[in-house]
């Protein structure tokens, strides 16, 4: 069975850091693209930085700059480095994992991320 768990997530203030994490497992991990999504309150889930064909990256234009994914093949993780963290960032985050061939996608369960002081 599939299955992405998030952690990391908390409260910061403005301009403050935090470092999400998804650990992986009952998959095999390169033959999926994995990324991370977000939610807030009353909004559509939105991408926010995925790895695509491989080690190639893309990011929301709203994190460029600010956000950072990383992946370790050896341990089959992700984590989302996310710096200078403003309100509008505040959302329940996702790891996704989407298969290459199939373009079925999963999701974890999230991690809440809250930025207010």
């Amino acid at each position: 069975q599939l299955l992405l768990v998030e952690s990391g997530g908390g409260s910061v203030q403005p301009g403050g850091s935090l470092k999400l994490s998804c650990e992986t497992s009952g998959m095999i991990f390169s033959q999926y693209n994995m990324g991370w999504y977000r939610q807030a309150p009353g909004k559509q889930r939105e991408l926010v930085a995925t790895y695509v064909r491989g080690s190639n990256t893309n990011y929301a234009d709203f994190v460029k700059g600010r956000f950072a994914i990383s992946k370790d093949n050896t341990k089959k993780t992700i984590s989302l480095q996310m710096n200078d963290l403003n309100a509008e960032d505040a959302a329940v985050y996702y790891c996704s994992a989407r298969h290459t061939v199939t373009a079925m996608q999963f999701w974890g369960r999230g991690t809440q991320v809250t930025v207010s002081s």
